[in-house]
This record gives structure tokens, sequence and C-alpha cells, in this order.
């Protein structure tokens, strides 16, 4: 075997070593649990989309009695 060879078996080994890795083996792995990371922060942001709509919503219904009374 030349050196060639075992340096490509070598850096093969690696490469399967780390997309194990990546992947998991049977278990949820690394790649999965970045998922669920991504999924709960869109969750997050949509949440605070929804809060921050609302929050809107008040403050310019707050604002248009506030000048409703001025007026009056």
């Amino acid at each position: 075997m030349t050196d060639f060879e075992q340096q490509v078996l070598s850096e093969l080994a690696v490469l399967k070593s780390q997309m194990q890795q990546l992947m998991g083996i049977g278990q949820p792995g690394r790649l999965h649990a970045l998922e669920m990371r991504v999924e709960s922060h869109e969750r997050s942001v949509q949440r605070l989309k929804g809060v921050g709509a609302a929050f809107g919503t008040l403050l310019t219904v707050v604002h248009l009695a506030i000048a409703w009374l001025v007026k009056r």
C-alpha cells in the first residue's frame, strides 16, 4: 500500500467518524438537536411577533382614545 493510499484511507476514516458524530448512531445526533433548537427559536419569534402586534394595537387604541378625549 502506497503512502497516498494510506493517507486516503485515514482521511476516509476521519470523515466516517465525523459523519457518524453529526448524524448520530441510532440516537438523535447533533443535527437533530440543532433542528430542534431552530424550531424552538422559530416558535419564540412567532410568539414575540404576536405579542408585538397586540401591543401595537393596544397602543393605537389608547392613542385614539386620548385624541378623542382631547378634542371633546
